[in-house]
């Protein structure tokens, strides 16, 4: 059975060309067999009265996921990498380089103790698909200080040749023809009343989200100032676009349409720190991004500025009432953002969620607790769609015919 849409009330999942609401086999109004179209369409009411309310808050979280495109039921390399992918590219890159250790390598003198790769039938390796990439660099710079003098240089060369290639394989131009993140930036939008703003909070590095805002022509407030060098104010947040209304006598306002907040929770590859603090600027000027890259220790690193700012600000937004926030591409598997998320569900009652991916039958441990707690009818629902095929499609208005 492959789950499509999960509530405490509800579940929708298809099998074999059949499709069934709780269990119960469904079928048209006319008794035909029910059909991919009409299913996706009980699926779309569905989620249309969940999310259809005049919410006072919107947020979007965005995952690594919202960056994939798949084409033929395989994921286009030219966008969007999952962590698995990047770790076998490390793996493979630093293999064909003798000036550099291997991953393999590298796990035996930080003790990592999980096998880098398995030995296939014929001999042939593969990555070993318990391998976790941020559970590695964790031990990885943990060790750095017991690294001996003999392994030092060859030690540092490999370390920044894996952050070399993650920079690499996040930067990547928006594509309009390919990518739907206009479409969803729009869509969304249009959830949210005035004076509020959509606030997008993404984990990713890349600018997908800048450059999809821009290609439609919306303002994006990203905690910068509106300087010609732009530099990091949080407080950029807090404001909003306005204009007087002319001939009119009660100097009512008029605020600025198209647009959004953006929170990038882990830095981003446009910022790069000097003398007077930190700056956005063009991705060709950067030559020292400031990014948290993935590992456990993200938890201690955010504390830092800028990300205890943008972190706070997150925290500060899932506690305000009436509030829905929705994920895209993001699978709880990051323990920091799953817990404030968690803490927000449990203590603001008014925080609706509702959680999309490729798959919403997933086994990590903060996605098990957010299907309990949907459970015991916290408003938490699941829904199968992604950024780049329907989930868009899923939140535009539903008009029942």
């Amino acid at each position: 059975m492959v789950d499509c849409y999960i509530s405490a009330n509800s579940k929708y999942e298809f099998e074999n060309n059949t499709f069934y609401k709780s269990g119960a086999i469904l079928s048209k109004e006319d008794g035909s067999p029910m059909d991919e179209s009409t299913f996706k369409s009980l699926i779309k009411r569905e989620t249309s009265s969940f999310i259809h309310k005049t919410f006072s808050n919107i947020i979007v979280l965005v995952g690594a996921g919202a960056s994939v495109l798949c084409t033929s039921g395989k994921i286009d390399k030219r966008f969007g990498k999952t962590v698995f992918m990047l770790a076998d590219l490390i793996n493979n890159t630093l293999k064909q380089n003798s000036n550099l250790f291997t991953l393999q390598e590298l796990a035996q003198l930080c003790k990592y103790n999980v096998p880098v790769e398995l030995v296939e039938q014929g001999g042939a390796s593969k990555l070993n698909p318990s391998f976790n990439l941020e559970d590695f660099l964790s031990d990885l710079l943990s060790f750095e200080k017991y690294v001996s003098d003999a392994d030092a240089s060859k030690y540092v060369r490999s370390k920044s040749k894996i952050f070399e290639l993650i920079v690499e394989n996040t930067s990547y131009e928006y594509d309009n023809n390919c990518l739907k993140h206009s479409t969803f930036i729009n869509t969304v939008s249009h959830l949210v009343r005035t004076p509020s703003k959509l606030t997008i909070v993404t984990t990713n590095y890349d600018t997908l989200i800048e450059d999809a805002a821009d290609s439609i022509e919306y303002t994006v407030m990203d905690g910068f100032s509106f300087s010609h060098r732009p530099y990091f104010n949080s407080d950029m947040f807090e404001w909003n676009l306005v204009k007087d209304i002319e001939n009119i006598k009660t100097r009512e306002l008029e605020y600025k349409k198209n647009i959004i907040n953006l929170l990038k929770l882990h830095g981003s590859l446009t910022w790069e720190r000097d003398t007077k603090g930190i700056r956005r600027k063009e991705k060709a000027d950067v030559s020292n991004p400031i990014m948290i890259f993935p590992s456990s220790n993200k938890y201690m690193q955010s504390y830092q500025e800028p990300y205890f700012e943008l972190f706070t600000k997150f925290q500060e937004l899932l506690k305000r009432s009436n509030t829905l926030l929705i994920t895209t591409g993001f699978s709880f598997a990051d323990n920091h953002i799953s817990q404030m998320i968690i803490q927000a569900i449990l203590h603001n009652k008014s925080l609706a969620v509702l959680i999309s991916d490729y798959n919403i039958t997933q086994n990590n441990p903060n996605w098990l607790k957010l299907i309990d707690l949907m459970k015991h009818n916290y408003q938490i629902v699941f829904l199968k769609a992604t950024m780049n095929s329907d989930l868009s499609d899923y939140l535009g208005e539903y008009y029942d015919d």
